[in-house]
């Protein structure tokens, strides 16, 4: 019975997964753009998906940064712009999930906004968490700053690597 439960609630999982894409932290500002849009509906998903997924197995994971990787395909215009991004350490916060701030370079000469797919890894190197950050505008030749947070609390040590970046 609890094997048939699993796999119901994989499969529901599996559902949710279709176009979602797991979050952290982003900015409130209404977004301007048809790419801008596509990112806060990647994202609007991610609440339910991420609380689904709370203790979820590595192949679940490997999912979610399938369909998150695959949201940011439906973000119209925007260009790779891994370069333009940095982590910083990770650290664990006062509610006991991962964070590490992100540093972003706008190197082009008009003011554009960012969407970022970070991957959370543990100390053996497996996917542990996926989330897609939004970072507002961001002015011509600027930088700005955001923090990324694991969707759920995340033990041992904790590296997060930059999987995708897009400046639209």
């Amino acid at each position: 019975m609890k094997r048939q439960v699993n796999r119901c609630a994989c499969a529901a999982l599996a559902v949710m997964l279709g176009g979602a894409a797991l979050t952290g932290c982003s900015s409130d500002k209404p977004a301007g753009s048809s790419a801008s849009a596509a990112a806060s509906a990647a994202r609007s998903k991610a609440s339910a998906v991420a609380s689904a997924a709370g203790s979820a197995a590595a192949s679940t994971l490997a999912s979610a940064e399938a369909a998150a990787a695959a949201a940011l395909t439906n973000v119209k215009g925007g260009l790779n712009a891994q370069a333009d991004v940095t982590l910083g350490t990770v650290a664990t916060d006062s509610d006991g999930r991962k964070e590490v701030q992100v540093n972003v370079t706008n190197h082009d000469s008009k003011p554009r906004r960012y969407t970022i797919l970070i991957n959370f890894h543990d100390p053996s190197g497996n996917l542990a968490d996926v989330i897609v950050l939004d970072v507002p505008e961001t002015s011509a030749g600027g930088t700005a700053r955001a923090t990324a947070r694991s969707n759920r609390n995340l033990t041992g040590t904790v590296t997060a690597e930059v999987r995708r970046a897009l400046r639209y």
